[in-house]
Protein backbone atom coordinates (compact mmCIF):
# COMPACT_ATOMS: atom_id res chain seq x y z
CA UNK A 1 0.00 0.00 0.00
CA UNK A 2 2.72 2.82 0.70
CA UNK A 3 5.38 0.56 -1.85
CA UNK A 4 6.26 4.08 -2.95
CA UNK A 5 6.51 6.27 -0.09
CA UNK A 6 9.42 3.74 1.02
CA UNK A 7 11.15 3.84 -2.48
CA UNK A 8 10.87 7.59 -2.64
CA UNK A 9 12.49 7.77 1.14
CA UNK A 10 15.02 5.57 -0.86
CA UNK A 11 15.45 8.53 -3.21
CA UNK A 12 15.81 10.93 -0.51
CA UNK A 13 18.26 8.69 1.08
CA UNK A 14 20.19 8.41 -2.03
CA UNK A 15 20.24 12.39 -2.64
CA UNK A 16 21.73 12.51 0.60
CA UNK A 17 24.28 10.49 0.47
CA UNK A 18 25.51 11.83 -3.20
CA UNK A 19 24.99 15.42 -2.72
CA UNK A 20 27.78 16.60 -3.70
CA UNK A 21 28.21 14.18 -6.32
CA UNK A 22 27.45 14.52 -10.34
CA UNK A 23 25.76 10.88 -10.29
CA UNK A 24 22.66 10.72 -12.59
CA UNK A 25 18.92 10.17 -12.01
CA UNK A 26 19.42 7.28 -14.48
CA UNK A 27 22.13 5.56 -12.07
CA UNK A 28 19.64 5.90 -8.88
CA UNK A 29 16.72 4.64 -10.94
CA UNK A 30 19.05 1.55 -11.79
CA UNK A 31 19.89 0.49 -8.90
CA UNK A 32 16.19 1.36 -7.56
CA UNK A 33 14.91 -0.55 -10.64
CA UNK A 34 12.70 1.70 -12.32
CA UNK A 35 12.76 4.06 -14.95
CA UNK A 36 13.95 7.49 -14.45
CA UNK A 37 10.45 9.17 -15.65
CA UNK A 38 8.35 6.96 -12.93
CA UNK A 39 10.61 7.46 -9.94
CA UNK A 40 10.68 11.55 -10.91
CA UNK A 41 6.80 10.89 -11.28
CA UNK A 42 6.29 9.14 -7.99
CA UNK A 43 8.91 11.70 -5.80
CA UNK A 44 6.63 14.36 -7.42
CA UNK A 45 3.62 13.07 -6.05
CA UNK A 46 4.59 12.79 -2.82
CA UNK A 47 6.69 16.09 -1.81
CA UNK A 48 4.99 18.20 -4.43
CA UNK A 49 8.52 18.99 -6.08
CA UNK A 50 10.40 17.61 -8.33
CA UNK A 51 13.45 15.50 -8.02
CA UNK A 52 15.60 18.25 -9.73
CA UNK A 53 14.51 20.72 -7.48
CA UNK A 54 14.37 18.80 -4.21
CA UNK A 55 18.48 18.18 -5.10
CA UNK A 56 18.72 21.64 -5.95
CA UNK A 57 17.24 23.28 -2.79
CA UNK A 58 19.34 20.77 -0.60
CA UNK A 59 22.68 21.48 -2.36
CA UNK A 60 22.10 25.46 -1.72
CA UNK A 61 20.89 24.52 1.84
CA UNK A 62 24.36 22.63 2.56
CA UNK A 63 26.12 25.38 0.45
CA UNK A 64 24.98 27.85 3.00
CA UNK A 65 25.61 25.71 5.93
CA UNK A 66 29.21 25.61 4.65
CA UNK A 67 29.51 29.02 3.73
CA UNK A 68 28.32 29.79 7.60
CA UNK A 69 30.75 27.11 9.38
CA UNK A 70 33.88 26.85 7.34
CA UNK A 71 36.49 29.17 5.84
CA UNK A 72 36.01 27.46 2.30
CA UNK A 73 36.24 29.63 -0.28
CA UNK A 74 33.14 31.05 -1.72
CA UNK A 75 34.24 29.15 -5.26
CA UNK A 76 35.24 26.10 -3.30
CA UNK A 77 31.72 25.46 -1.87
CA UNK A 78 30.40 26.34 -5.33
CA UNK A 79 31.91 24.01 -7.30
CA UNK A 80 31.14 21.26 -4.35
CA UNK A 81 27.96 21.41 -4.61
CA UNK A 82 27.82 21.34 -8.49
CA UNK A 83 27.74 24.93 -9.60
CA UNK A 84 29.49 25.69 -12.71
CA UNK A 85 31.02 29.14 -11.62
CA UNK A 86 30.65 31.07 -8.75
CA UNK A 87 28.96 33.68 -10.47
CA UNK A 88 25.73 30.75 -11.16
CA UNK A 89 26.17 29.92 -7.34
CA UNK A 90 25.62 33.59 -6.53
CA UNK A 91 22.48 33.78 -9.11
CA UNK A 92 20.83 30.40 -7.15
CA UNK A 93 21.65 31.68 -3.65
CA UNK A 94 20.42 35.23 -4.21
CA UNK A 95 17.32 33.48 -5.58
CA UNK A 96 16.57 31.13 -2.99
CA UNK A 97 17.61 33.45 -0.42
CA UNK A 98 16.99 36.76 -1.48
CA UNK A 99 20.75 37.54 -0.40
CA UNK A 100 24.27 36.82 -1.88
CA UNK A 101 26.56 34.58 -0.57
CA UNK A 102 29.53 37.18 0.66
CA UNK A 103 26.36 38.72 2.34
CA UNK A 104 25.20 36.01 3.95
CA UNK A 105 28.82 34.88 5.88
CA UNK A 106 29.83 38.22 6.43
CA UNK A 107 26.08 38.36 8.77
CA UNK A 108 24.94 35.39 8.89
CA UNK A 109 20.75 35.63 9.66
CA UNK A 110 17.58 33.17 9.49
CA UNK A 111 17.16 32.28 5.84
CA UNK A 112 14.60 29.22 4.86
CA UNK A 113 16.56 26.23 4.48
CA UNK A 114 15.54 23.18 2.38
CA UNK A 115 15.37 20.36 5.19
CA UNK A 116 15.74 16.83 4.29
CA UNK A 117 11.96 14.93 3.34
CA UNK A 118 10.48 12.30 5.34
CA UNK A 119 7.64 10.81 3.56
CA UNK A 120 8.05 6.92 4.99
CA UNK A 121 7.40 7.16 8.70
CA UNK A 122 6.84 4.53 11.42
CA UNK A 123 3.14 4.87 10.68
CA UNK A 124 3.25 3.68 7.02
CA UNK A 125 6.66 1.26 8.76
CA UNK A 126 3.47 -0.03 10.94
CA UNK A 127 1.29 -0.76 8.09
CA UNK A 128 4.09 -2.64 5.88
CA UNK A 129 5.36 -4.51 8.51
CA UNK A 130 2.02 -5.44 10.61
CA UNK A 131 1.61 -9.02 9.74
CA UNK A 132 5.63 -9.35 10.50
CA UNK A 133 5.63 -7.03 13.49
CA UNK A 134 8.01 -8.70 16.43
CA UNK A 135 7.85 -7.33 20.19
CA UNK A 136 9.53 -3.96 19.99
CA UNK A 137 12.81 -3.37 21.56
CA UNK A 138 12.32 -1.28 24.63
CA UNK A 139 14.59 -0.78 27.51
CA UNK A 140 14.35 0.93 30.99
CA UNK A 141 13.48 4.27 30.96
CA UNK A 142 16.30 6.09 32.75
CA UNK A 143 15.47 8.76 35.11
CA UNK A 144 18.60 11.90 35.56
CA UNK A 145 19.36 15.14 36.79
CA UNK A 146 20.28 17.61 34.41
CA UNK A 147 20.81 22.00 35.27
CA UNK A 148 19.98 23.88 32.18
CA UNK A 149 21.39 27.45 32.65
CA UNK A 150 19.41 30.50 31.98
CA UNK A 151 18.34 30.79 28.33
CA UNK A 152 16.04 31.96 25.28
CA UNK A 153 13.44 29.76 23.48
CA UNK A 154 12.92 31.28 19.66
CA UNK A 155 10.13 29.47 18.20
CA UNK A 156 6.51 29.14 18.61
CA UNK A 157 4.01 28.44 21.48
CA UNK A 158 0.42 27.13 20.22
CA UNK A 159 -1.86 26.97 22.90
CA UNK A 160 -4.28 25.19 20.92
CA UNK A 161 -2.65 21.84 20.36
CA UNK A 162 -0.82 19.37 22.57
CA UNK A 163 0.91 17.07 20.39
CA UNK A 164 3.71 17.48 17.30
CA UNK A 165 0.90 16.10 14.88
CA UNK A 166 -1.80 18.52 15.63
CA UNK A 167 1.10 21.57 15.71
CA UNK A 168 1.94 20.96 12.23
CA UNK A 169 -1.85 20.85 11.27
CA UNK A 170 -2.44 24.05 13.07
CA UNK A 171 -1.53 26.58 10.25
CA UNK A 172 2.62 26.01 10.92
CA UNK A 173 4.66 25.06 7.84
CA UNK A 174 7.03 22.12 8.73
CA UNK A 175 9.53 23.08 5.98
CA UNK A 176 9.56 26.44 6.42
CA UNK A 177 9.89 26.58 10.45
CA UNK A 178 12.63 23.66 10.29
CA UNK A 179 14.24 25.20 7.53
CA UNK A 180 14.74 28.44 9.13
CA UNK A 181 15.72 27.11 12.41
CA UNK A 182 18.04 25.12 10.90
CA UNK A 183 19.85 27.87 9.49
CA UNK A 184 20.20 28.93 13.42
CA UNK A 185 21.50 25.91 14.52
CA UNK A 186 25.24 27.64 15.17
CA UNK A 187 23.02 29.52 17.94
CA UNK A 188 21.71 26.58 20.34
CA UNK A 189 22.59 26.45 23.50
CA UNK A 190 25.65 24.60 24.24
CA UNK A 191 24.72 20.64 25.48
CA UNK A 192 21.68 20.83 23.44
CA UNK A 193 20.64 18.88 20.58
CA UNK A 194 18.78 21.51 18.19
CA UNK A 195 15.58 22.09 17.33
CA UNK A 196 13.46 20.74 20.21
CA UNK A 197 9.91 20.67 21.05
CA UNK A 198 7.48 20.43 23.80
CA UNK A 199 4.77 21.62 26.05
CA UNK A 200 3.87 24.77 27.73
CA UNK A 201 1.18 25.90 30.79
CA UNK A 202 -0.77 28.77 30.32
CA UNK A 203 -3.62 29.91 32.96
CA UNK A 204 -4.14 26.09 33.81
CA UNK A 205 -4.11 25.27 29.72
CA UNK A 206 -1.52 22.88 28.20
CA UNK A 207 0.20 23.69 24.18
CA UNK A 208 2.54 22.99 22.49
CA UNK A 209 6.13 24.23 21.47
CA UNK A 210 8.51 24.75 18.33
CA UNK A 211 11.71 26.14 18.56
CA UNK A 212 15.78 26.12 20.11
CA UNK A 213 17.43 27.41 22.89
CA UNK A 214 19.74 29.93 22.34
CA UNK A 215 21.77 31.57 25.15
CA UNK A 216 20.23 34.58 26.92
CA UNK A 217 23.01 36.78 25.44
CA UNK A 218 21.75 36.37 22.63
CA UNK A 219 20.09 39.63 20.32
CA UNK A 220 19.89 38.59 17.21
CA UNK A 221 17.47 38.16 14.50
CA UNK A 222 14.16 36.67 15.75
CA UNK A 223 12.25 34.97 12.31
CA UNK A 224 8.98 36.06 11.31
CA UNK A 225 6.35 34.42 12.79
CA UNK A 226 8.69 33.32 16.30
CA UNK A 227 8.80 34.79 19.55
CA UNK A 228 11.78 34.93 21.69
CA UNK A 229 10.91 34.44 25.51
CA UNK A 230 13.23 34.22 28.38
CA UNK A 231 13.64 31.07 30.38
CA UNK A 232 15.49 31.06 33.78
CA UNK A 233 17.84 28.47 34.58
CA UNK A 234 16.44 24.86 36.42
CA UNK A 235 17.76 21.58 37.04
CA UNK A 236 15.87 18.94 34.93
CA UNK A 237 14.63 15.51 35.43
CA UNK A 238 14.99 13.78 32.39
CA UNK A 239 12.96 10.93 31.64
CA UNK A 240 14.91 9.03 28.62
CA UNK A 241 15.39 6.00 26.57
CA UNK A 242 18.83 5.31 24.55
CA UNK A 243 19.06 4.82 20.41
CA UNK A 244 16.42 2.85 19.06
CA UNK A 245 15.59 1.70 15.44
CA UNK A 246 12.76 5.00 14.87
CA UNK A 247 10.59 3.15 12.33
CA UNK A 248 10.07 -0.26 14.23
CA UNK A 249 10.28 1.45 18.15
CA UNK A 250 9.01 4.86 17.85
CA UNK A 251 5.90 5.02 19.11
CA UNK A 252 6.46 2.74 22.03
CA UNK A 253 9.47 4.29 22.88
CA UNK A 254 7.69 8.07 23.21
CA UNK A 255 5.04 6.44 24.77
CA UNK A 256 6.83 4.90 27.53
CA UNK A 257 9.06 7.87 28.33
CA UNK A 258 5.90 9.93 28.64
CA UNK A 259 4.03 7.85 30.50
CA UNK A 260 7.28 7.43 32.94
CA UNK A 261 7.70 11.31 32.88
CA UNK A 262 3.75 11.93 33.82
CA UNK A 263 3.46 9.56 36.34
CA UNK A 264 6.85 10.21 38.21
CA UNK A 265 6.84 11.91 41.76
CA UNK A 266 9.70 14.18 42.42
CA UNK A 267 9.82 13.24 45.99
CA UNK A 268 10.99 10.42 45.35
CA UNK A 269 14.52 12.58 44.61
CA UNK A 270 13.93 15.39 46.97
CA UNK A 271 12.75 17.84 44.22
CA UNK A 272 8.72 19.55 43.82
CA UNK A 273 8.19 20.49 40.01
CA UNK A 274 9.50 23.82 39.40
CA UNK A 275 6.65 25.79 38.18
CA UNK A 276 7.90 28.83 37.64
CA UNK A 277 9.52 27.42 34.14
CA UNK A 278 5.87 26.66 32.68
CA UNK A 279 7.60 24.34 30.04
CA UNK A 280 8.74 20.75 29.69
CA UNK A 281 11.23 20.37 27.02
CA UNK A 282 10.99 16.90 24.31
CA UNK A 283 14.27 15.82 22.72
CA UNK A 284 14.00 13.22 19.68
CA UNK A 285 16.89 12.14 17.82
CA UNK A 286 15.97 8.41 17.33
CA UNK A 287 19.56 6.81 16.00
CA UNK A 288 21.66 9.14 17.69
CA UNK A 289 20.48 10.46 21.02
CA UNK A 290 17.11 8.36 21.87
CA UNK A 291 14.14 10.30 23.43
CA UNK A 292 13.71 12.40 26.32
CA UNK A 293 11.28 14.20 27.95
CA UNK A 294 12.34 16.95 30.60
CA UNK A 295 10.93 18.78 33.34
CA UNK A 296 11.87 21.41 35.48
CA UNK A 297 12.50 20.63 39.36
CA UNK A 298 13.65 22.48 42.06
CA UNK A 299 14.69 21.15 45.53
CA UNK A 300 12.00 20.77 48.14
CA UNK A 301 12.16 22.95 50.72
Amino acid sequence: MYEWNEMVQLMVDWVEANITESKSLLKMSEQLGYSPYYCSRQFNQLTGMTLRDYVWTRRISRAALELRDTDQRVLDIAVKYGFSSQEAFTRAFSKAFQLTPTAYRKAPRPIKLAIRQEVFSPYHYGIKEREKMSNVHLKPVETKVEFIPAHKFIGIWDISVQNYGDFWNHGHNCDEVSGTLESMSNHVLPGQLGQTAGWFYQNGQKGYLYGILVPSEYDGTIPAGMECRDIPESEYLVFFHPPFDYLKDNGAVMGAVEEAAAKFDPKEMGYEWNEEIGQDYQRHFPEGYGYAVLRPVRKKI
